[in-house]
Parts: C-alpha cells; sequence; structure tokens
C-alpha cells in the first residue's frame, strides 16, 4: 500500500442545519487520505493505475459543492464512498471535514469530521 493525501482542499457551500447557513454558505475544507494497492503503477510509472489527482480533487468538489447536506458527518461519508468507487485502487479512504464558521455559542477555530470507509 501506499498513501495519497489531498490537504485542505477548500469549497464553498451551503451545508448545515440552520437556514442561514444554506442562505450565506461558507468555506468548507477537506482533507482526503487515501491508501492505493501498488498494483503497477510504483513499478511501471502506470498513471492508469494509480489515482489521478485532479479527477480525484473533482469528485470531492462535486459533492461538497453539490446538494445540501444538514450533517457533514454524511457529507463527509458521500466523498468517501464516491472517491473508493470511482477508484477501485483505493482501498481504504479517511475523509475530513472541516468547517470553520459553525453556528456553536463561543469561539473555536473550526468543527470537524473524520470518517473512514470501508471500515
Amino acid at each position: 500500500m501506499y498513501v495519497i493525501r489531498l490537504k485542505n482542499c477548500a469549497f464553498f457551500a451551503r451545508h448545515g442545519v440552520l437556514d442561514e447557513e444554506e442562505a450565506l454558505g461558507q468555506r468548507f475544507y477537506v482533507d482526503a487520505v487515501l491508501s492505493v494497492e501498488p498494483g503497477r503503477a510504483l513499478v511501471d510509472d502506470a498513471i492508469g493505475e494509480t489515482v489521478n489527482y485532479g479527477i480525484a480533487f473533482t469528485v470531492i468538489e462535486k459533492i461538497i459543492t453539490g446538494e445540501r447536506r444538514f450533517l457533514i458527518e454524511a457529507l463527509a461519508m458521500e466523498v468517501a464512498k464516491a472517491l473508493t468507487e470511482r477508484f477501485p485502487q483505493i482501498k481504504r479512504a479517511e475523509i475530513t471535514v472541516r468547517k470553520p464558521n459553525a453556528p456553536v455559542p463561543g469561539v473555536l477555530d473550526y468543527v470537524e469530521v473524520t470518517v473512514v470507509w470501508p471500515e
């Protein structure tokens, strides 16, 4: 196995429970840690045998900027499943979604949820 990381991918979206979150939107940040089965990629320098970073980014972007979700947990799981479906070489996807402007009654850097698929 080897690991590919896409760190701190930033997207503007409208997820959350509150109507204001949908109306105003906010920036979300995503990390993807992808454990990949080597296949021929490491030996033959075969691009088709690994995860194309650009395509992986667009898979993440489509989900994060797409249909509104109330929970970032559900959003992270959707990303993990989509990446493992698109790239069968991915044996494990750890997806973290950060929400810096979460509506909480105090000061914090961000709320963060991480899911692992498959478990």
